[in-house]
């Protein structure tokens, strides 16, 4: 087992550099992950389950900066270009890559209630 908490800005690093032990390790696991907003303690829980597991979903977010998360999207959306930098990802869960998206999915309802992060937090599904 691995443990990830990484900011924000150490995730673009590992991404776009395309560092092969962090992308062998990501690529072979789904799994949930938490994004934790620094500046307001909000967090978001979101799930991996593509083929290419939590590389694939991370990399979504060094693209573009918020995943194509709806509640992400608002809260970027004007803001300056660091703010990206308030966020840090980790893992709360990892998942065999045989998962299915059903198996996956029920472990990330499980963290947003656990977590409140549809009341609290930038969870809005």
């Amino acid at each position: 087992m691995f443990l990830v908490n990484l900011r924000k800005a150490e995730l673009d690093i590992v991404v776009t550099q395309n560092i092969e032990s962090w992308r062998t390790a990501l690529s072979s696991v789904k799994g949930i992950y938490l994004i934790t907003d620094r500046s307001n303690g909000k967090l978001y829980v979101g799930k991996a389950d593509g083929e290419s597991g939590i590389w694939q979903r991370w990399s979504t977010y060094v693209s573009n900066g918020h995943g194509n998360n709806v509640a992400l999207v608002k809260e970027l959306g004007s803001a300056s270009p660091e703010r990206k930098d308030d966020f840090s990802l980790s893992l709360l869960e990892i998942a065999d890559i045989q998962s299915t998206s059903e198996e996956i999915a029920g472990r990330e309802n499980h963290w947003k209630e656990v977590l409140g992060t549809r009341n609290h937090g930038y969870n809005r599904n």
